[in-house]
């Protein structure tokens, strides 16, 4: 049996009646002009979860589209937020609040520039690292101790350029193809992190 196999033959048990136990948040901008910029990491990896998994995170609520699917045996809210980057707490702390979460069971996904397109980095925690989505979630939850999934898109080839310009600026397809790859590692590391394996998760994905 493949990974893939094994993988989906967990996660793709259902019930729809089960209680929301994690919260899996992808952070990007909304709207087809941001579509396949490296700030839409998060976005990306959601994408790649929905067809995995066969659900779609397409319904509109706590200013976000959500969907829902089971992973691990854990009932899991899918969301990403359309409050734009910035504002990213506001969505996750809605949905949060709603559903009594804590911290440590909501897992976020995200770009991140000091790594490679297709490199990845999985923490239990941490510091927002300058990371604006991150700033907004900390601040809104009061808290840092949520894990989180960074996605490679590269750093910005020149000193003197403009960040805001580099993470809104498209993948080229070569990058669009690793940061794919990337996202498909997510979507596997993520069944260790539901199912409580967060140190496997970081020993088996994380980059070097």
């Amino acid at each position: 049996m493949s990974i893939w196999e094994a993988f989906d033959r967990i996660s793709k048990k259902t019930d729809s009646n089960g209680k929301i136990e994690y919260i899996i948040a992808g952070l990007g901008n909304p709207g087809v002009a941001y579509e396949n910029t490296r700030h839409n990491a998060g976005f990306i990896t959601v994408g790649r979860l929905e067809e995995k998994l066969g659900f779609k995170a397409n319904r509109h609520k706590f200013r976000s589209l959500c969907g829902e699917v089971t992973i691990s045996g854990k009932r899991c809210l899918v969301i990403k937020p359309e409050t734009f980057m910035n504002l990213s707490g506001e969505a996750v702390a809605q949905a949060a609040d709603f559903y009594d979460i804590a911290p440590e069971n909501i897992i976020v996904i995200f770009d991140d520039i000091s790594l490679d397109p297709g490199r990845m980095r999985i923490r239990r925690k941490g510091s927002a690292g300058g990371h604006n989505g991150i700033k907004s979630i900390i601040a809104s939850l009061g808290s840092d101790e949520f894990p989180r999934i960074k996605i490679g898109v590269g750093a910005k080839p020149h000193k003197d350029q403009d960040l805001a310009d580099w993470v809104l600026s498209h993948f080229t397809d070569d990058e669009m193809k690793k940061v794919t790859e990337c996202a498909d590692n997510a979507v596997k590391a993520l069944e260790y992190i539901v199912a409580g394996n967060v140190d496997k998760a970081m020993n088996e994905f994380n980059a070097g």
